[in-house]
């Protein structure tokens, strides 16, 4: 009997399979407490408890990225542990609101598998969810990961690449979302005026701050997230040692790009889903990640008159402002882009 956990390798994984993971986590305070103070993010609603009774919560919610990055740790020594690269997400849905007290579980189902060419590796397609301590459904996403083989000689007897939505449709949204009190929502305290109206498609939005990333403090976060991807604390795993030093956790870029994002939509108070996302470059301590976005659409919520939905699309680059906009143009991004982030984001109207 095996005692220790090596992780899954690609030939592990079968299509339709279910794995429920490990470490069911509270959340607490003190966690929101640490992740404010690792990111810096000023939204209203998850800062102050005042502000979210106003506005129609019963208390602040965590933010909907603690949440993410928790359900996602869990399920890295299933997932990822044997992991080359995190390669990109689809069809993310934050469903419920998660309060410091909640219990977070997580499961997921393989739902593709592909050999790539090499045939060294392979790329795993998972729906991975996470559930409250009452069994509700708070998340849902789909990501694909490059794994390593433990036998390239190996073969997987089913393949298959699954259908992925480009974008998550504005129906799945606001079912579980408390009626926001618009004329209690104080935009002074907010930090802004802009609200759903003032913007435009095709508008960008410069967030203008940059933020150094440090050693410490990325590993830090991604042990907050009980993650044990083996590249972002070990200097001598495998997926370091090819660059050299330890990886950021990709989600620590998503995370300092939406406290950034503070400066030019600060009534944003909900990731309401996530279309699409992709870790275009690494990032290492020391890189200063700065952050614009450009709201690609516009959509009011069904049966909402209180919010509105705005599609948000946001490039983080490394040592490069944004005063150009760097992002992607033809097939390829352009210098000093880590990451490219397709959401909906919900803002009072």
């Amino acid at each position: 009997m095996t005692k220790t956990n090596p992780g899954n390798f690609f030939e592990d994984f079968r299509l339709g399979q279910v794995i429920r993971h490990a470490t069911p986590r509270t959340v607490t305070a003190g966690d929101v407490a640490l992740y404010t103070a690792l990111y810096g993010s000023r939204f209203a609603v998850q800062s102050s408890d005042a502000f979210a009774k106003a506005v129609g919560y019963p208390r602040s919610p965590v933010d909907d990225l603690l949440v993410f990055h928790i359900v996602f740790g869990k399920t890295v020594p299933d997932i990822s542990l044997n992991a080359v690269a995190n390669l990109g997400y689809a069809d993310c849905r934050f469903i419920r609101p998660v309060f410091p007290g909640d219990t977070l579980s997580a499961q997921s189902e393989i739902i593709g598998l592909k050999e790539t060419s090499s045939g060294k590796t392979g790329v795993v397609y998972v729906r991975s969810q996470g559930f409250n301590q009452s069994g509700d459904l708070v998340l849902s996403y789909i990501r694909w990961v490059m794994v390593r083989k433990r036998d390239e000689m190996s073969q997987v007897a089913e393949q298959s690449v699954p259908s992925l939505p480009e974008v998550v449709s504005v129906e799945e949204f606001g079912h579980a979302l408390p009626q926001i009190a618009g004329k209690l929502w104080d935009d002074e305290l907010a930090g802004s005026r802009a609200r759903w109206d003032d913007y435009r498609i095709g508008e960008r939005i410069d967030h203008v701050d940059g933020t150094t990333v440090e050693e410490a403090e990325h590993m830090l976060a991604t042990r907050l997230y009980q993650n044990t991807a083996k590249v972002h604390f070990n200097q001598h795993s495998e997926g370091a040692g090819r660059f050299g030093r330890r990886l950021i956790y990709g989600g620590h870029v998503i995370s300092i790009a939406r406290a950034l994002s503070f400066n030019g939509l600060g009534n944003g108070f909900h990731i309401a889903g996530i279309n699409g996302g992709r870790h275009v470059a690494p990032l290492f301590a020391g890189g200063t990640v700065y952050a614009w976005s450009e709201i690609l659409g516009r959509e009011p919520l069904p049966r909402r008159d209180d919010v509105g939905a705005l599609r948000v699309r946001t490039f983080a680059t490394c040592d490069k402002p944004c005063a150009e906009f760097p992002g992607r143009s033809s097939q390829s991004y352009d210098e000093g882009v880590i990451l490219d982030l397709d959401y909906w984001l919900l803002i009072p109207r």
